[in-house]
């Protein structure tokens, strides 16, 4: 039985986020910034390296966005900061070769997610979408990469998701936010925004989490929260 019981029997789209939510993401990442630690340890510590990253991409944020390109640029930029301006040739090449890495590694369904989005699209009881952000390329090869295509009837790729970008979102689909369920581990981008336009959520935590999206969780009477994506299927049953 449904766990929303009655409230939600209007549903009709089901939205997904990508990253973190359907395939490994963020423990790519720290692992290239792990390895740019390794290359930057003459001139900095492991910590001096990642606060000094971190603070980049927040400054950058605002003018690159999200994404692998965006974080290699934020990885050389750091590093020339760190080593005070005598970065040389070769290590801005080993960093250009790991943000490389990052627009081209395997992006395996995480456990239950392609049997559950195997049995929700044979129901044909709801719409099945793709709603992440970042750019759109990256975001494009990595759904390719993950052969999980074939179960969604749209794919939208925004630069930041707010309460904005979720009603456009159902404006696209021709559909209310109270029809619409979005499923994500991102609380600050997947969960609170999607509340806020009145649609359900939700949320799926993972085990790693990018800095700037921890956010304060709240209890919400269109919110539930699982352990793993296979519970899904009880939620919408």
């Amino acid at each position: 039985m449904s766990l929303f019981r009655d409230k939600s029997s209007k549903l009709k789209v089901i939205a997904f986020d990508a990253d973190d939510t359907l395939w490994d993401c963020q423990s790519w990442f720290d692992e290239v910034e792990h390895k740019c630690c390794e290359l930057l340890s003459p001139w900095a510590t492991a910590r001096e390296v990642s606060e000094g990253l971190f603070q980049t991409e927040r400054k950058n944020l605002s003018l690159t966005g999200y994404g692998t390109k965006a974080f290699t640029l934020s990885l050389v930029e750091n590093a020339v900061r760190v080593t005070h301006e005598q970065l040389t040739g070769d290590i801005v090449m080993k960093l250009l070769m790991l943000g490389q890495e990052l627009l081209q590694f395997p992006t395996t369904p995480l456990p239950e997610v392609e049997t559950t989005l195997s049995q929700l699209a044979e129901q044909r009881q709801y719409r099945l979408v793709v709603f992440t952000k970042g750019e759109l390329m990256d975001q494009e090869g990595k759904l390719h990469r993950s052969g999980l295509e074939q179960y969604f009837s749209h794919v939208e790729t925004v630069s930041n998701k707010t309460e904005r970008e979720y009603r456009q979102l159902c404006e696209n689909l021709g559909v209310a936010p109270e029809e619409t369920l979005m499923v994500g581990n991102s609380f600050r981008s997947d969960i609170a925004p999607a509340l806020a336009t009145g649609a359900w959520a939700v949320h799926i935590p993972y085990h790693v989490v990018w800095e700037l999206e921890k956010s304060e969780e709240f209890a919400h009477e269109r919110l539930r929260k699982i352990s793993h994506f296979g519970e899904l299927l009880e939620i919408v049953g």
